[in-house]
């Protein structure tokens, strides 16, 4: 159990770590932090921070891997959350963020995140992957460093995702057979492309403005590979404004007939939700490949 001694005592040691002196937390509260970490707002005698923990025998990793993920955006140029420390006290793994406060959107919010995300994506590799693997929500994510970007995206991405969907009994084998018939069409219905930086996890509510209004990128499941699947994934819960799209293509344009195939890319974050929330999502699966298939 978690008493408010406990919380106090592991505030005090998360920011004695951080600062390298006592600091004393003059008021906190819960935040949203997303499903699976628990968030607060620290008013210190240090300044504002947001903290996540979690107390899962992996949240360590898990929060070792964001960190990971967000030094490697900010290098490309991306605007990210400074993080002032990550580490584990007393069982409990966290990550001390700085504290962006709720903020209007700036008046050309969505056209510089179009135009920043098309940058990001200008940051190429020769391979695709990443050179350690991480996680998508608390799922394994594997980025062993591929040539064939078509290979990567098939076994890497849509074969492990619906491989665990089927060993939890969670999708058929009928869909399996059905995504092995679709992988070796890939390079027929997908344009080549080079081996792109994404921040790997961008739905609506991986992006928020900063203190000054500023699109801030958080969250991230960052590897090297298909900008078209980042650019896919924006429009399946919702969709971003127009004005991003536009700002985007301006900056780095797509391929003709990107919408016809976005909801090929989108089977990967479909099977991901299948799999961290239910077979609810699988429905949206089966339709993209009775479709396709």
């Amino acid at each position: 159990m978690f008493t408010a001694a406990d919380q106090d005592q592991f505030f005090a040691q998360v920011l004695f770590m951080a600062t390298g002196q006592p600091a004393s937390v003059r008021q906190m509260e819960f935040v949203s932090g997303g499903c699976i970490n628990l968030a607060v707002r620290l008013q210190t005698s240090h300044g504002d921070f947001f903290l996540k923990f979690n107390e899962q025998p992996q949240a360590q990793a898990m929060l070792a891997s964001e960190a990971r993920g967000l030094a490697l955006l900010a290098q490309a140029g991306a605007r990210v959350p400074e993080v002032v420390r990550q580490g584990q006290v007393v069982g409990r793994a966290f990550l001390l963020m700085e504290y962006l406060p709720p903020t209007p959107l700036g008046p050309r919010y969505w056209q510089q995140l179009g135009h920043e995300l098309a940058q990001l994506h200008r940051q190429q590799s020769t391979t695709f992957g990443l050179d350690h693997d991480n996680f998508i929500g608390t799922l394994r994510q594997a980025n062993p460093v591929t040539a064939d970007g078509f290979a990567f995206w098939a076994e890497h991405r849509l074969q492990a995702q619906a491989g665990l969907a089927y060993y939890n009994g969670l999708a058929p084998a009928t869909l399996l057979r059905q995504l092995e018939r679709l992988y070796a069409k890939l390079p027929q219905w997908l344009p080549a492309q080079p081996a792109s930086l994404l921040h790997g996890d961008l739905w609506s509510g991986n992006q928020l403005p900063n203190g000054q209004g500023q699109p801030t990128l958080i969250d991230p499941a960052v590897y090297y590979g298909f900008r078209e699947a980042e650019l896919a994934f924006t429009k399946l819960f919702g969709g971003f404004e127009d004005d991003f799209y536009h700002a985007y293509h301006e900056t780095y344009p797509l391929e003709p007939g990107f919408e016809q195939r976005a909801d090929l890319y989108n089977l990967y974050p479909l099977l991901v939700h299948t799999n961290l929330f239910g077979a609810s999502y699988l429905g949206a699966v089966e339709r993209t490949l009775a479709r396709w298939v």
